[in-house]
Formats: structure tokens, sequence, C-alpha cells
């Protein structure tokens, strides 16, 4: 991992405009948390903010937002839309840099904060029919993605790469012509004020409100689109477990019925759906153990809220977060789609001695994951990239057409 040295950034407040580009907001969203706590952190450091986006909730705000919302049908109109006005709106306004959270060319620093579409697409095919591997590879939105990632970085303007996981970033490495130097791995920060073992004052009326009982062993997953979060294997692995064992499923899927119809033709009254939740900490709260066997994350900052709140957590391979989950054993990994491996991690966590365990290294995991932490490699990054500006600029300077003085 590229090291960045953050004395610097932290002794002084630096001003300059950053342009951040991130095309949709949803209060639901993981990502979008991060984009929203990331911009407060950096307006404190003295930063101008501006946001382009399509759309973005009211109220105040420590950015400047800049709409660009042009017409559109279909993702892939959608997305080259947005990254055209986008590309006009920068050239218009010209800030300093320009940091984006999309697969778009005109940017210094790009957030892969989607990790890499090759990937995701390898790992979906990977538990698909044949015929789902088909509809994909004749979807022309995935070309458009694909073609856009690979242009991103050949891009000569492409200055530094934050990759949110060492996951990311081996992926980035082993799939695109890059130089290692522009990577730089800076995980999301965690409020662990907010998410906390206190949390559990709710564990009461949450367990009432969805008939769980209290002597229960509750896992919760907290995630949208089930495909991808590993619902399905999830629900599986609960037809292992004894009966004591519950697991209560927060998020939003368009198709979340039929993962109900398969817990109930499983037999399974104790898997709980309650659907969208703007505010997930109560059922962190709740729960005893954290679970989300994910195709594929480049991170999770829902993971990151578990380890806030001393849960321990079972995951994937395929999961960013799961990397510090190891490192701190917090917890187990697992391939997304072995239940069998699944359910025997479950049944590690019923154990109230490895519970224990894995819930102190969870808390102290998360205790490092600071606001302090990121936002300071935020800053210095900014500050390299800056200085390579000026440095560029006042060599033209002296030595304008390329020529010695």
């Amino acid at each position: 991992m590229a090291q960045l040295s953050i004395n610097s950034a932290f002794n002084y407040n630096m001003s300059f405009q950053l342009a951040v580009i991130r095309q949709r907001y949803t209060p639901y969203g993981g990502a979008e948390r991060f984009v929203s706590q990331a911009l407060a952190a950096l307006a404190d450091r003295g930063v101008a903010l501006s946001l382009y986006t399509r759309k973005w909730p009211g109220g105040e705000t420590v950015f400047r937002p800049v709409i660009c919302n042009p017409f559109y049908l279909g993702s892939l109109w959608r997305d080259w839309s947005f990254g055209r006005a986008v590309r006009k709106a920068i050239e218009r306004d010209q800030p300093t840099l320009v940091q984006s959270h999309e697969r778009i060319s005109c940017c210094d620093i790009f957030r892969a904060g989607d990790g890499v579409h090759r990937v995701w697409l390898e790992e979906r095919c990977r538990h698909m029919s044949w015929w789902g591997k088909a509809r994909i590879a004749l979807n022309p939105a995935h070309h458009f993605r694909l073609a856009a990632e690979r242009r991103l970085f050949a891009s000569p303007r492409l200055k530094a790469v934050i990759c949110i996981s060492e996951m990311v970033k081996t992926e980035v490495l082993q799939h695109f012509p890059i130089a290692p130097e522009k990577l730089h791995v800076i995980y999301n920060a965690v409020d662990t004020e907010r998410f906390s073992p206190a949390l559990i004052t709710h564990r009461e009326e949450i367990r009432r409100r969805y008939g769980i009982p209290e002597s229960a062993i509750l896992f919760v997953l907290i995630g949208s689109g089930f495909d991808r979060k590993g619902v399905g294997p999830a629900i599986e692995a609960m037809a292992r477990l004894p009966v004591q064992v519950h697991l209560l499923v927060v998020g939003k899927d368009k198709h979340a019925s039929r993962y109900q119809a398969k817990a109930r033709k499983l037999g399974l009254e104790r898997v709980h759906f309650a659907g969208p939740q703007a505010d997930p900490r109560p059922f962190y709260g709740a729960a005893d153990s954290f679970v989300l066997p994910t195709l594929y994350d480049p991170l999770s900052n829902a993971v990151l809220e578990a380890l806030a709140c001393g849960l321990p957590v079972v995951t994937s391979h395929k999961c960013g977060a799961g990397e510090i989950v190891a490192a701190s054993n917090a917890g187990f990994l697992s391939d997304a789609s072995d239940v069998q491996a699944l359910s025997q991690n479950m049944n590690r966590l019923l154990d109230a001695n490895i519970r224990k365990i894995c819930s102190i290294n969870a808390r102290k995991a998360a205790e490092v994951l600071t606001n302090k932490e990121m936002t300071g490699r935020l800053l210095a990054l900014y500050e390299i990239l800056i200085n390579a500006q000026e440095c560029k600029a006042n060599s033209r300077q002296e030595f304008p057409g390329g020529q010695s003085a």
C-alpha cells in the first residue's frame, strides 16, 4: 500500500477547490453515507467543495451542488448522458482537483468504491446459469461500463486511485496497466459513537417487534440487493442450524418476496424480513452476530458498522472488509456460494466464548477507522497532487516551450 504522511495534513487547513462526482444518492446506500461523511470532514479542513450529481436531498450542505441531470431512458443512456454533462461542467468550472466516484475519465482521482466491474461480472457469472451468463454477455450496459473502466485507468489525467481495500488494489493491478504508486488504500471511516455496543438497548424492542425470543441467537444481515449480498445462501445456511438460531434481513430488494417464499419453503419461520430502514442501528443492537455472504463487495460499510457495534462477522472472501475481519480475528470467511462452509462458520459463533472474543476484537478493529485517520490520508494525498501540479506549472514558467534557461 502506498504510504501517505498524514502529519502535515493535520497541522493546517488546506484551501483548494475539490470537485466530487457522484451520480445518485439514496439514504439506504453505504457509499452515499461515506460521501456525506467525507465531505463534512473535508469542509472542516477548509476545502471548498462542489458536488456534481443528478440530484441531492435538500437542506443545509457543506458543498456547492452542481446538478447534471440530462434526460435519459435506461441505464446505458443514463450513465453516458451524466458523464457527458459532467465533463462539460468540469471543463467550465476548472476546479483544482477532480475526484470521481464514477467511471468517468475527466478526473485526477478515482475512488474505486464499486471495485472493479470486470471482477464483479466474473464473480456474478460464476454463480449463474448459462442463460444468465448469456444475458450479461449481451447486455450493452456492461460493455459500456467495461469500456469506461478501461478508458479511466488508461487516462493520462488520472494521477491517483483510492482503493477502499487491499482486495480492490490487487484487482486493479491484476487487470489494468497502471503504476502501483498511483494506488492508495484508504479505508472508509466508521462512527464508533453512533455505532457501538451501547445499541444493545434496542435489543428487547426489536426482538419483540419481529417475534424473536430473547434467548435466540440472532444473526442480522443488512444490505440492499439480496442476490449480491448473499441472502439466498444465508437462508439455506439457516436450514442447517439449530432451531434457536434466527436471521433478520434488513434491506431493499425488488424481488424480496422470492426470498420470503424461499424461507417459507424451507420451513424457516426463524428468518425475518424488516425491509429497508433509514436507521439500521437498532438492528445491530438486537443482534448477536452479523452475516454477509456477499458475492462481491469492495469494502462493505455494513461490516464496518457491525464491527463498531462489537458484532462478530461472517462474510465472504470477496468482501473487502473481510481482510479487516480476518486480520483482527473478529469472525470467519468463506466462499460466497459455499453454504456448508457458511453454516459451519455461523455455527462456530453459537459458542458464547468465541462470540465474546470476536466481539472484543471487532470493536478494537473499528476503533482505528476514524474520521481523523481517513480525512488525514485524503488530505495528504491531495497535498501531494497539488504540490505536483504547482511544480509542473512553475517548471513551465521557467522553461517555456520545454527549453532550458
